[in-house]
């Protein structure tokens, strides 16, 4: 603990644990697959009983309007849940934004639903680590500093949205205006076991291209038919060789056709790009548009394409360092290791980043196997990370804000 001031030390040793496991456990208990929005509400109001105990009104925010392309080719509007809010102090000289989410990826059918200790200490459960351990993370290190006499001095806004595993799409609006006028963010995403951070993040776009044929008896008059599938085939293999070293393509799934007698006249390719730069987003951005263009006029059918590049590269620059330096300091001092490395995966902070705003966006607890029935927390880590935020905190605050 060599390097921290008394009022450091004072504020880290305010982080109850014990406290913040039971909120885990409370949280994980509740199902809250994106999709679901009865369990989404209640985690939310169970959320926004918790973060009261902050200083400025929480409030429950109507997720911005989403279509989603559905069976028949027709974008149709998508429900989502309400997204968490708060701001505190928003005069104060240093500004911050701290976000994570409420959803997980596992629906409410979903057969991984209950927790359970594992032999190795973890604790087993749907979210547990991605990311209900992260807003228990980011609650206990405010509490921490708004017992500091350092608090007058920061403001901030919370934003814990209810679509983050699905892209965000209901809740990028209001990530934008949180961003805005922050000298820096952090979001509680899951650090890996060893504690290791993400750094740069490649970008990510999801798209369906919906293809209109004409229907014909496939064995009478094929020629007077449109094949859409055939069209849409096209369009997958063209996309495909985009693949460039700063872009990956995955053409993922075609859906249409029917019977084998009958030319297909609907077909939509579902569509995942990866860019690693914003060149790369309007070189692919562009490409698409002439390859659908060009299928559409050679194969006499009609296309149309939704969705976006949603979220943005996200690169290191001098303010990200600098942030990170900071955190690797604050680690150092309490006698912690901390690393981070580039990876493929997007989340928040991708948009974060986008606003213009430092961030570092893996703050929440060491655990792994996210997505998956393993899914596991390290108990030990909920108030090791709580006080790792806490002291990055303090000392952003110390600096006035500067990078």
């Amino acid at each position: 603990m060599e390097g921290m001031t008394n009022d450091e030390r004072a504020a880290i040793d305010r982080i109850d644990a014990g406290a913040m496991l039971a909120q885990v456990e409370d949280w994980s208990a509740i199902n809250s697959g994106t999709g679901n929005l009865a369990g989404l509400a209640t985690v939310a109001g169970r959320l926004a009983d918790a973060f009261a105990v902050l200083p400025g009104a929480v409030s429950l925010v109507d997720p911005a309007p989403v279509e989603r392309v559905g069976a028949d080719g027709v974008p149709a509007p998508l429900a989502h849940g309400r997204h968490l809010a708060l701001t505190v102090r928003p005069d104060a000289p240093v500004q911050m934004l701290f976000t994570g989410h409420m959803d997980t990826v596992y629906p409410v059918d979903h057969p991984f639903q209950a927790l359970r200790w594992m032999e190795d200490g973890t604790l087993n459960g749907p979210g547990v680590a991605d990311m209900k351990g992260g807003l228990a993370v980011m609650l206990a290190a405010l509490r921490a500093v708004e017992a500091s006499p350092a608090a007058a001095r920061l403001g901030y806004a919370v934003v814990i949205n209810s679509d983050e595993e699905t892209g965000s799409a209901a809740s990028a609006p209001l990530l934008a205006e949180a961003a805005r006028g922050k000298v820096a963010a952090l979001t509680y995403e899951p650090a890996l076991p060893d504690g290791t951070l993400a750094g740069a993040r490649g970008g990510t776009g999801n798209f369906t291209i919906v293809v209109r044929g004409r229907a014909a008896h496939a064995g009478r008059n094929p020629r007077d038919g449109r094949n859409a599938v055939v069209a849409a085939a096209a369009i997958a293999v063209q996309l495909a060789a985009l693949m460039a070293d700063d872009l990956s393509v995955n053409p993922a799934r075609i859906a249409g056709g029917g019977p084998n007698n009958v030319v297909p006249d609907l077909a939509m390719l579902h569509v995942n790009f990866r860019p690693a730069s914003a060149a790369a987003i309007a070189r692919t951005d562009a490409a698409m548009r002439g390859i659908t263009e060009a299928v559409a006029q050679a194969h006499d059918v009609a296309v149309s394409v939704h969705g976006s590049f949603n979220r943005p590269p996200k690169p290191i620059d001098a303010g990200a360092a600098a942030l990170f330096e900071r955190v690797r300091q604050a680690g150092a001092d309490m006698g912690l290791s901390i690393g981070w490395r580039a990876t493929g995966g997007v989340c928040d902070g991708n948009n974060i980043a986008a606003a213009g705003v430092p961030v570092v966006d893996t703050m929440g607890v060491r655990g792994g196997a996210i997505h998956s029935a393993d899914e596991f927390l390290i108990p030990d880590s909920l108030a090791e990370r709580a006080a790792l935020s806490a002291l990055t905190i303090l000392r952003t605050i110390g600096l006035g804000g500067r990078q």
